[in-house]
């Protein structure tokens, strides 16, 4: 049986679960579809917003170290421009794949709308284990990418970021390329760069800040004290780090973290400081002698009150989520939960805070570097942090009422947020001949 677009539960009941967890952009679409029936969209702006307005792929060559040249595929995608210029960001990772890619440009044009930003959606990413090359291969794959899609992107078109496994060197790298190419200075090219190229204070920090911001307000609504809940952390970069570190700052015990290599596991809570020497000796959380070694499948299913997928996408699906044991589940990372999980988490009373919610504060601090840009006057960290935070609160209770008013999951409520406000700029704009 299929049922695609359940109005009252805000799910889709799919008989083949786990086939369409492998396309993303497939589960991007079904997600579209969920909120669009729920909406009453009507049919000329599904056709509109279910396809990615322009998708670029690059075959491009790498002068390696060695003096062979290797050749590596890119892609930069604009999923909708109609908000404003696009943005989102660049990841390097031997896994990216065109579907992957048009998947989270549509999740970036709802997660922009969800907070209020004036941005359509975009992403970017090369296919590359960036771990397998060395610095001076990396500034090199990033300038030659950065040219290819250079006609495609541009302060007022579209905007990178950084992502999975790139950083502000990189998008310094980029922001370098694009203005020796135009012959002057274009900070606002890209977000997410050095302090001292025009970056903004508190943008490192923004993706797990805004995810804590978030799960505080779930948590005060559902009336759970954080102090007592234990935390759980899929994903030890960036986001997941700063995540667990703000935790535990909220006093709760964070059990588990892991890393792209595995993860470890204390009842009684990890020391994040040691585990963080730990990790730069070693490249890895695991082996860690206060924790006991478990797998990135595991620290899914651990004993804890709050859940932060902060990895890859695709971790959460229909074969694991009946064994998740957390009251809150907080997206830190972009697709982490298929439709198919979406259901039976809803079903259990799981309160998922979706990606499209929970980690739109690396976004929102993107927008506040490139308001900083245009007006040449940089703003304080805490001014950054606090302008997130209301942020962060104003949304929460936005996308709680919809999902109220329509009694659909938070995911299904944040969608339909976003689309509603998406359809009206169509409508109002009309369709250019």
């Amino acid at each position: 049986m299929v049922v695609i677009g359940d109005a009252h539960r805000g799910t889709a009941v799919l008989d083949r679960p786990d086939e369409l967890d492998d396309d993303l952009f497939t589960v991007a679409v079904q997600q579209f579809d969920i909120a669009a029936d729920v909406l009453g969209l009507e049919d000329y702006l599904r056709r509109i917003l279910s396809h990615c307005q322009r998708e670029l792929t690059v075959h491009f060559p790498v002068e390696m170290d060695d003096g062979s040249v290797q050749v590596f595929a890119g892609h930069r995608v604009r999923h909708s421009s109609l908000p404003g210029p696009t943005k989102g960001g660049i990841r390097y990772h031997q896994s990216v794949t065109i579907s992957e890619v048009k998947a989270l440009a549509m999740w970036m044009t709802w997660k922009c709308a969800v907070v209020g930003l004036p941005y359509g959606g975009a992403k970017g990413g090369v296919q590359v284990n960036p771990k397998l090359l060395s610095q001076n291969e990396i500034q090199n794959l990033t300038r030659r990418y950065t040219a290819e899609i250079q006609p495609f992107i541009g302060p007022n078109i579209d905007i990178p970021a950084p992502d999975v496994n790139t950083n502000p060197q990189v998008m310094a790298w980029i922001m370098d390329t694009y203005s020796m190419n135009v012959g002057y200075s274009v900070p606002g090219v890209v977000t997410g760069k050095p302090l001292e190229l025009g970056g903004s204070a508190g943008r490192s920090e923004a993706t797990g800040r805004g995810c804590v911001f978030a799960i505080e307000e779930a948590a005060k609504s559902r009336g759970m004290s954080l102090s007592s809940s234990r935390t759980a952390v899929q994903g030890f970069g960036n986001a997941g780090s700063v995540a667990a570190k703000l935790m535990a700052e909220h006093d709760s015990p964070v059990v588990a973290v892991s890393d792209s290599r595995g993860g470890i596991h204390n009842p009684n809570g990890l020391d994040l400081d040691r585990v963080a020497i730990h990790k730069r000796r070693t490249g890895s959380v695991s082996g860690f002698r206060e924790a006991e070694d478990i797998t990135n499948e595991e620290i899914l299913e651990i004993d804890c009150e709050i859940l932060i997928p902060a990895a890859l996408e695709g971790q959460i699906t229909s074969r694991n989520a009946s064994r998740i044991k957390a009251q809150i589940i907080a997206e830190a990372a972009n697709g982490p939960t298929s439709p198919g999980a979406d259901t039976i988490l809803f079903d259990r009373g799981i309160f998922v805070l979706p990606d499209i919610f929970a980690n739109a504060g690396g976004v929102t601090v993107s927008y506040f570097e490139w308001v900083q840009a245009l007006q040449a006057f940089p703003w304080s960290e805490e001014q950054v942090n606090e302008r997130l935070r209301d942020i962060m609160q104003r949304s929460y209770v936005s996308v709680l009422e919809t999902s109220r008013k329509y009694g659909v999951h938070m995911r299904t409520a944040a969608l339909v947020r976003a689309i509603d406000r998406i359809a009206d700029f169509s409508r109002t704009r009309g369709i250019y001949p």
